[in-house]
């Protein structure tokens, strides 16, 4: 894997398992928290996969674009377009006042 790519990964796989370990949290979890880092972990695996493929990608955390790149070299990412999409509004949604993230926007 390409040292980048390999970078990516890395912190793909810090926000899984923050993911992983605050949605077990019995009591009090951080929905918030949960939903951001979920994104955050798709967005950063995908443009592993672009790094490792060798293409460029805008700064975005709109995760449709970045799926829109990943095609190319990953035919079948298009399974996940409404994941994706679901996803990419906890970028920045629920990181300010006025919304929270509750369990059901974890699919809990």
């Amino acid at each position: 894997m390409k040292p980048l790519a390999a970078e990516w990964v890395s912190k793909a796989e810090g926000d899984f398992a923050i993911v992983d370990r605050d949605s077990r949290a019995r009591k009090n979890p951080c929905c918030d928290g949960i939903c951001f880092h979920a994104q955050q972990c798709a967005e950063k695996y995908l443009k592993a996969r672009l790094c490792q493929a060798g293409l460029h990608f805008p700064k975005v955390h709109d995760l449709s674009v970045l799926l829109e790149q990943v095609l190319v070299c990953e035919p079948l990412g298009e399974a996940y377009r409404a994941d994706l999409s679901y996803l990419s509004d906890f970028a920045v949604h629920f990181r300010y006042p006025g919304e929270k993230a509750a369990r059901q926007s974890l699919g809990a």
